[in-house]
């Protein structure tokens, strides 16, 4: 009997002491948030992989994505190594044509980067933007994501060189903290740039162009999540911060309408471009997701006729699209994959001779190398990432991002949970990631050749026979 006393005053010790070490440390939420049985996940992770020989489910099995999705990128954020032995176990639907004679090291040059808008002409701004990477962070708004995770993402952005959008929440001063260069995105229901009725301010876009780290601006008329259908965000995350940073009353549900009530045309939505760099001075995106490619093929068209209508870039996300919360049959079934999206813009694009003047963005699940390099090669000019960046800040896929619950504090309206997560580290692990990235992202090109991912296109490219439908036609 004496020994199990003892025994259990130890256990009762040892327990307290991993308690008291989990709440003391910064590196993981999880064990932060869940002190002690967190460690149960830690374990289920690094011990897992050897136990997945007697497991029916493999690793590239769960969806929206899967364990070596995830992986890459958790690795990539800690900072150790990516390398795999023995063989892939991907099944990939395209793969790179490699070159008989690959870039020697000596012959690699950086990444050069790419300007947005023009300085001079029909539809030029006062400040262009030059931007130095090809991998973005892309739109999430301020309620959507915790204070803390926005924070890391902005430190972790200008670590790592590359933009962030504020998605159509409304610029904070959280998206400002970090430094990193902001784009400013209008959503439907024009949060962050609208006067008392809920129309586009002028006053507002001034105030906020007058920030030097806002770059660019961008007018959402869809994301994949949900498109034909505004921004969601539950009544019990509108804060009162949240309510005065998008003009809204506190506690109720934020939606947005379905589309801007002042864009129900072609040229409606030139206008609207013009009028936003016209008074903001900065370069001027859309972003949509793909349904009938003859709307983009009359669009093109009017940019042709009215170059001040022109937008500087588009960003094209497909219909796997996923950050936010929206109705299972929009995000399962509407709009175009980006496999299928980015092909038809990209062309559409260069048959209306504006291949120079329309920078293109894509994203939709494009959050591993071999994804980001396929976009470059099928014409995107940049690469945008919403949950891959997630992942970077320790998202664990929970799926309770419209819940305010989030156990890693991600999307968590909790402030518990929120603690747990601490933005001086995960910004380290956004700017890896991001880093990461662009480095293998490179290996891929001087594979294929190339001295860096600039001189990508589609031959470098080929579908194989599990491949997707979309861009046989561009890669031949």
């Amino acid at each position: 009997m004496e020994g199990f006393v003892v025994f259990g005053l130890v256990a009762g010790v040892a327990v307290l002491a991993v308690y008291l070490h989990d709440v003391r440390q910064n590196q993981h939420t999880i064990l932060r948030n869940y002190p002690v049985i967190g460690h149960i996940r830690y374990f289920a992770e690094t011990w897992g992989q050897y136990m997945r020989q007697y497991q029916y489910l493999p690793d590239w099995a769960e969806r929206p994505f899967n364990r070596l999705e995830r992986a890459w990128v958790y690795r990539s954020a800690k900072g150790v190594s990516n390398l795999i032995s023995f063989g892939s176990e991907n099944v990939p639907s395209f793969i790179f044509r490699n070159a008989a004679f690959p870039t020697l090291d000596e012959d690699k040059k950086p990444y050069p980067g790419k300007q947005i808008g023009i300085a001079e002409g029909p539809g030029a701004c006062v400040t262009p933007y030059y931007a130095k990477g090809f991998f973005n962070v892309s739109g999430m708004s301020f309620g959507a994501l915790s204070h803390a995770a926005v924070t890391a993402l902005s430190r972790g952005a200008k670590l790592g060189g590359v933009w962030m959008s504020t998605g159509e929440g409304g610029l904070s001063r959280y998206h400002l903290e970090g430094g990193a260069d902001i784009v400013m995105q209008i959503g439907t229901a024009k949060y962050g740039v609208r006067d008392e009725q809920g129309n586009l301010s002028d006053e507002k876009l001034r105030e906020i162009a007058a920030h030097e780290t806002v770059r660019m601006f961008e007018i959402k008329l869809a994301q994949g999540a949900k498109p034909g259908k505004g921004g969601i965000l539950p009544g019990h995350k509108v804060t009162a911060e949240i309510a005065a940073i998008r003009g809204i009353p506190a506690g109720r549900d934020s939606i947005s309408p379905n589309r801007h009530k002042d864009v129900g045309s072609v040229a409606e939505l030139g206008a609207m471009v013009k009028r936003v760099r016209a008074v903001t001075g900065k370069p001027v995106g859309v972003k949509f997701v793909l349904g009938d490619p003859r709307f983009v093929d009359e669009w093109f068209g009017d940019c042709v006729d009215n170059p001040e209508h022109c937008p500087d870039y588009v960003q094209v996300d497909g219909g796997e699209g996923g950050t936010g919360a929206a109705p299972a049959p929009l995000a399962d079934y509407v709009g175009l994959p980006i496999t299928q999206a980015l092909p038809y813009v990209a062309g559409l694009r260069d048959e209306h001779g504006l291949h120079n003047r329309i920078r293109i963005v894509a994203s939709g699940k494009l959050v591993t190398p071999d994804k980001v390099a396929w976009a470059l090669c099928m014409g995107a000019d940049f690469v945008s990432s919403a949950r891959g960046f997630m992942f970077s800040l320790g998202c664990i896929q929970a799926m309770k991002c419209g819940s305010g619950s989030c156990p890693t504090g991600v999307t968590a309206t909790d402030e518990r949970l929120i603690a747990g997560l601490d933005p001086a580290d995960k910004a380290v692990r956004v700017a890896r990631y991001a880093r990461r990235m662009q480095e293998e992202v490179e290996i891929i090109a001087h594979s294929c050749g190339l001295t860096d991912p600039a001189y990508f296109s589609p031959r470098h490219v080929s579908e194989t026979e599990n491949g997707v439908a979309g861009f046989r036609a561009l890669a031949r």
